[in-house]
């Protein structure tokens, strides 16, 4: 898929050049979804690099068939490792037979668009000024580390319970709810989620196999 890839990578830098230093643009080669990234403009919004991996919400369109029959997906929310708003948009690059190989992404820093926002809406008195899609959002991570660690926290943060005081089928649960976002499409995964839920590597992969 190497030579695949080319002449998107001169699509990234066009897109750099025209939008500019407040919007990011990402290519991802879905090949290797631990180092997808295979090129970056105005990596200095998310702080990302190439060979990083994929983000949570492209594991989750690469799990969920009726996101894939979308040609993209657009102003959703995103966040940077650092907490930075985003307003992201992403393109799905399909090979001959129509699968999902490729994601062009243009991530735009909010932050001096939100400042002005705010500023705007207390002189006209408007409380909720934005709008976009709120049923997509993304986390952009530059490890998978901290990829799987966001997918873990927002889940265990939804539990009454420590992981150390869960019993089987509450962390059966938590990993069928990760395997749900496509967190275990990545290679270290498994290893982060033993960790956090305070078990073996050997009991999620049978926790796996019993949600097959």
């Amino acid at each position: 898929m190497k030579g695949f890839f080319d002449r998107h990578k001169l699509f990234v830098d066009f897109l750099a050049m025209v939008l500019g230093p407040s919007h990011e643009i990402v290519l991802h080669d879905l090949e290797n979804l631990d180092h997808s990234i295979v090129a970056i403009k105005n990596n200095h919004i998310s702080g990302r690099k190439v060979g990083d991996p994929a983000t949570d919400l492209v594991l989750k369109i690469l799990n969920d068939k009726e996101m894939q029959k979308k040609e993209f997906v657009y102003n959703y929310s995103g966040y940077s490792k650092n907490g930075k708003r985003l307003r992201s948009s992403t393109y799905f690059i399909r090979n001959e037979d129509g699968q999902i190989v490729g994601m062009l992404c243009i991530n735009s820093d909010m932050t001096n668009v939100l400042k002005f926002m705010d500023s705007l809406a207390e002189f006209m008195n408007i409380q909720d000024f934005e709008a976009s899609d709120q049923t997509i959002s993304e986390n952009l991570s530059s490890s998978i580390e901290d990829l799987t660690l966001t997918s873990i926290q927002s889940i265990l943060n939804s539990k009454s319970v420590e992981p150390e005081r869960m019993t089987q089928e509450e962390k059966i649960e938590v990993v069928s709810e990760l395997n749900q976002k496509g967190t275990f499409l990545l290679k270290g995964a498994v290893s982060e989620v033993a960790k956090h839920l305070k078990t073996s590597e050997a009991t999620i992969y049978r926790y796996l196999q019993k949600l097959k």
